[in-house]
């Protein structure tokens, strides 16, 4: 009898040893939690300054064909005047404008 108490006694002590030593390498193991700052809201697109990889890249429904013709109708004819210009470019219509129009600035 005395033989089976020592024997549980020594399993719950060797028992503890081995949850301590498994929670001591779990806690090391933890990587500890960093805060990331908000990301600030990218500016407006201005039609006037951006090359055609910013345009094909910022906005919706413009790949690099459209991004490539917004840039050459602004050198053909100048600066935009207002957002809405962007219409008179070849393969731009009212859809694509009106998905992009908050993101769009001419100034």
């Amino acid at each position: 009898m005395l033989k089976a108490k020592l024997s549980s006694l020594l399993f719950a002590v060797l028992t503890s040893i081995s949850l301590a030593v498994v929670a001591a390498e779990t806690q090391t193991q933890l990587v500890p939690v960093v805060e990331t700052a908000e990301v600030a809201p990218v500016g407006k697109v201005n039609l006037n300054t951006a090359d055609a990889a910013t345009l094909q890249r910022e906005l919706l429904g413009v790949g690099e064909v459209k991004a490539q013709a917004i840039v050459a109708y602004r050198d053909e004819h100048g600066d935009f005047a207002s957002v809405d210009e962007l219409l008179e470019v070849k393969g731009i219509g009212e859809a694509t404008l009106e998905k992009n129009r908050d993101k769009l600035s001419t100034n």
